[in-house]
């Protein structure tokens, strides 16, 4: 298996969005999860594949799922 570490642009690559630097710093800034009762796979702003994606890499502790607990953390702060 592939323990690659990945990182939160090669996410957001995986993703289908862009994945520069800014993309992602402007992204966090305006989708920002204030109610922790939310899951990130079901925040509104992703696609059903997309929240699909985020939820099996969580369920299934891939080795996304490091990086996407660090977006899950920057979402939620």
């Amino acid at each position: 298996m592939d323990r690659s570490t990945h990182t939160i642009n090669a996410l957001f690559a995986q993703l289908g969005m862009p994945n520069d630097d800014a993309y992602i710093d402007q992204f966090i800034r305006t989708h920002t999860l204030s109610n922790q009762d939310i899951k990130l796979s079901e925040a509104s702003f992703w696609n059903d594949s997309q929240a699909n994606f985020i939820k099996e890499c969580l369920d299934c502790d891939s080795d996304w799922s490091e990086v996407v607990d660090d977006l899950n953390t920057r979402l939620h702060s």
